[in-house]
């Protein structure tokens, strides 16, 4: 039986971007045969958050939202990373056989030194932690996107590092990367990519006038109507693509192109987008009031996956710990 692992940081509220590009391949995965991991990271948010009460209330709303948008513990192990603190133990285990080289070589760490950001060691040893979650439950699965693929490697050299002292103890994890690129980066309403450190975002729960507001700052430039443009020029339709249906999202770029009467403005592209995020968000928002209104269930569904998580790690830390003579 096929075992994937995912795990996402809590960083408050979640944006299309994240929907798109990972909270719906997730998602979508869970319903797959075989055996699922799902955990909120709160152990690697500590390298940048000082707020206590912050990431509790973080930690909370990356649950609610996973939950409203379809991922069912039933499916799942969803539980929280602090509460398995078995990944720590295996985190020392594998730095034990891990070179400097490696981690200094991470994505993350090079861009922060590149930006004159002083990385702190938690930091610098997060791929480890990382490679510790991904070995702790014998994945074999690990759906990233692009840019954690490195992580994944990493893990892979540690897992051979390991196994190539001891034995076989630990399962080699592969990569699986979203097949669509058109998910791959979503816009933000300034036409980078969607952000909340860039203040491009647009909340996946947004409705009514808060909704309309951020839609209305996506960026346009002053040609008319009629005037015939490119439609893969045009930002509000990289919104639209997201949602529309093959034909629907065809009769919109074919009449931008042709312009002339009947050619839609970007207060149309907008209205439409409004109702469409209105429209299919509407369960998920529903669903998300309910749960918030349960903060006892949502606390169950954790200690519930905890439990499960805590024994398949348990029983790898214990695997490793004799390999290498600590049992």
């Amino acid at each position: 039986m096929t075992t994937y692992l995912s795990g996402v940081q809590p960083s408050g509220k979640q944006h299309l971007g994240n929907y798109f590009g990972a909270i719906r391949q997730h998602v979508e995965l869970s319903k797959e045969e075989g055996e699922h991991f799902f955990f909120i990271a709160d152990y690697h948010a500590l390298t940048t958050s000082r707020d206590a009460g912050e990431l509790r209330e973080h930690v909370r709303e990356m649950l609610v939202t996973y939950l409203a948008l379809g991922l069912d513990p039933e499916d799942a192990v969803v539980f929280r990373h602090s509460d398995v603190p078995e990944v720590c133990e295996l985190t020392w285990l594998l730095a034990c056989v891990t070179g400097m080289g490696l981690l200094e070589r991470a994505h993350s760490y090079k861009d922060k030194k590149a930006r004159g950001i002083k990385p702190n060691v938690g930091l610098f040893t997060y791929p480890i932690l990382m490679a510790a979650d991904i070995l702790a439950y014998d994945s074999d699965v690990v759906p990233v996107g692009k840019d954690q693929v490195q992580h994944v490697e990493m893990a892979q050299d540690m897992c051979g590092y390991f196994n190539g002292f001891y034995g076989d103890v630990f399962v080699r994890p592969e990569a699986r990367i979203p097949k669509d690129e058109l998910f791959a980066k979503v816009p933000g309403v300034d036409g980078e990519k969607m952000s909340k450190s860039y203040g491009n975002d647009v909340w996946i729960f947004a409705t009514g006038k808060p909704l309309k507001k951020a839609v209305a700052r996506i960026v346009t430039d002053s040609r008319p109507p009629e005037e015939p443009k490119d439609p893969d020029e045009l930002l509000p339709m990289q919104f639209l693509a997201l949602f529309l249906s093959a034909d629907e999202l065809e009769d919109w770029r074919e009449r931008v192109r042709r312009g002339g009467d009947g050619a839609p403005g970007y207060g149309h592209m907008k209205q439409r987008l409004v109702e469409l995020i209105e429209d299919v968000f509407a369960p998920a928002r529903a669903r998300r009031e309910e749960l918030l209104a349960d903060p006892g269930e949502l606390e169950r569904i954790l200690a519930r996956g905890a439990e499960a998580a805590r024994a398949r790690a348990r029983a790898t830390v214990d695997r490793a710990y004799r390999a290498c003579g600590l049992r």
